[in-house]
């Protein structure tokens, strides 16, 4: 198998360069294939013949899933250039992360088979009407005989046009509890018509090229066979895999903030105000170092949470919920800040800054599409208390493997997967041991943020049990929120602490992390000193001239 890093090279090449207004696969292809409600045919074949759904399939399936790190890094070369063609493919991977969960041998081999030869799964779990909530979910399966009967509606399901089979959530028992739901692995060919609907497509305003269909169902009669997993686990079987699929799709959507920042640099070195160039205007450039600062943030909590799916797998459920929340509100509000820089340039829908109104669009449905931020924080509530406790009791270094690029990991095992963590969090247990060795720069910052954990450790030790339901008051709430700020903070030491010879081992983007961090969790503006400042913007200057990535790869781009 090719290695990762070659695979990106290649999948970058092939795609060409976005600025290429002949590419038709590039940033003007993208936006007017997004005014058809589609994806340019270009970069659908480019993907095809890349077979790129073999990112999602484990390695011992024959697919080269062996790093969830890396399939989000080799997806951010596409969501950089059309989110939606992203997402699209994505959802082959919301899809089969259910069977490599619980399927049987014969069900992840059959999955394996569609997506090694270019097929889609498509997946039907959640329904309008009920939003986040998949335990209310109404499409249901009843015995009949020997099998199940089907009947229900589900009307925003990605590529169901184009799926050869579908993965789908139903429920099993008409009364409520944990085990009133089951998912199904259902070949598309059993969809009879004498029984399905086909339903108009389901229309967004945020990534126009998902092709969103919807089928309504009387009385199809499915085998058993066709179970995903024993019955009444459908809702374990998803938390279980949202552990993977809800910490991935955010991490890879940082892309979107990438282009965002790459279309307004271009745009203010473009533009002359009073005489000089825009982007040497103090607001613009505090608003380019802060944009830069936040894709930083977002991708050291994203990389620490994915290798811990490796190194600690009992943790999933803290760390994908965490990441989503946290990330999905980081980007949003850093493309709608750019978006006061780029002006009158931020809707138009031609020319060659077209395509930042397309991001602008596509970034909303991160904070609720896949699942919704306040129902990140209900998924940490209940286990918070837990996470507080041990971590203040008991603080310890972080393992370097959780933020350095060379660490070898063991491949994900998903079906070993926890609705619950136990144990110390190792993340956020080493805020308490940071401050040995921190340069002065920056010391004062990490006293705070040390000072800040031991205080939201005392108020979690405090929560009682009526706080930590779905109900939860909001100050509970802002205790799961502050506990994604401190996990970001850890996460950005840790890749400060391990980095070396690059601009990730200097002082001033921690400084500047941890500056926007702390104005995260008090919700006031935290301004970056200038010598920081200044520091950020050469070095996004200096990316952007070689055409490297803005993460924390650096990689190059096409």
């Amino acid at each position: 198998m090719i290695g990762i890093e070659a695979r990106m090279v290649h999948l970058e090449e092939a795609f060409g360069d976005p600025w290429d207004a002949d590419n038709p696969a590039g940033f003007a292809a993208a936006v007017s294939a997004d005014e058809r409600e589609e994806t340019a045919p270009a970069a659908e074949a480019v993907l095809d013949e890349f077979r790129l759904s073999a990112e999602f399939v484990p390695r011992a399936l024959g697919g080269r899933l062996d790093r969830v790190d890396h399939m989000i890094e080799l997806m951010r070369s596409v969501y950089r250039r059309d989110p939606a063609l992203g997402l699209a493919r994505t959802s082959q991977l919301l899809a089969s992360a259910r069977v490599w969960t619980v399927g049987t041998p014969e069900q992840c081999g059959e999955a394996a088979r569609l997506l090694l030869n270019n097929r889609r799964i498509a997946c039907a779990l959640h329904e309008p009407a009920h939003g986040s909530d998949i335990a209310g979910n109404e499409f249901a399966a009843g015995r009949s005989g020997s099998g199940l009967l089907l009947r229900g509606r589900k009307e925003s399901i990605p590529d169901l046009d184009q799926a050869d089979a579908l993965v789908i959530l139903v429920r099993t028992d008409p009364a409520d509890g944990p085990r009133s739901h089951s998912q199904l692995f259902l070949p598309a060919d059993l969809l009879a018509p004498g029984h399905v609907r086909r339903l108009p497509r389901f229309r967004s305003v945020g990534m126009r090229g998902v092709c969103l269909g919807g089928m309504e169902v009387t009385g199809l009669p499915v085998p058993d066979a066709v179970l995903l997993g024993a019955p009444g686990t459908g809702a374990e079987t998803a938390s279980r895999a949202f552990q993977m699929t809800q910490l991935a799709l955010p991490a890879m959507h940082t892309a979107l903030l990438d282009t965002a920042l790459r279309v307004t640099v271009h745009h203010t070195r473009q533009r002359r105000l009073y005489g000089r160039e825009a982007a040497a205007i103090p607001m613009v450039r505090t608003t380019l170092a802060e944009a830069f600062t936040d894709l930083l943030i977002c991708e050291a909590l994203s990389r620490a949470s994915a290798r811990a799916l490796h190194l600690f797998p009992a943790f999933g459920s803290v760390y994908a919920p965490a990441v989503a929340y946290l990330v999905a509100g980081v980007l949003t509000d850093a493309v709608q800040r750019l978006s006061t820089v780029m002006g009158s340039e931020f809707y138009r829908r031609d020319g060659e800054h077209a395509v930042f109104q397309k991001i602008a669009r596509d970034v909303r449905p991160v904070g609720f599409g896949h699942i919704t931020r306040e129902a990140c924080l209900s998924a940490l509530l209940p286990q918070l208390p837990g996470l507080l406790g041990r971590a203040g009791r008991d603080p310890a270094p972080a393992p370097a493997a959780l933020f350095t690029a060379e660490a070898e990991l063991p491949e994900p095992d998903l079906p070993g997967l926890r609705l619950i963590a136990d144990g110390r969090d190792p993340l956020a247990a080493s805020l308490g041991t940071v401050l040995d060795d921190i340069p002065s720069a920056s010391r004062s910052l990490v006293e705070d943020h040390v000072r800040g954990f031991a205080a939201l450790c005392e108020s979690g030790a405090a929560l009682r049990p009526r706080e930590l339901l779905i109900t939860a008051e909001v100050p509970a709430r802002e205790l799961a929120a502050r506990y994604t700020v401190a996990l970001a903070a850890a996460a950005c030491l840790g890749v400060e602490r391990t980095a070396s010879g690059d601009f990730l081992a200097r002082s001033e983007w921690l400084v500047a992390a941890l500056t926007r961090l702390a104005g995260a969790e008090r919700a006031i503006p935290a301004n970056l000193p200038r010598a920081v400042e200044d520091a950020l913007i050469e070095e996004l200057m200096d990316r952007f001239d070689r055409n490297l990535s803005f993460g924390l790869s650096a990689r190059p781009y096409a």
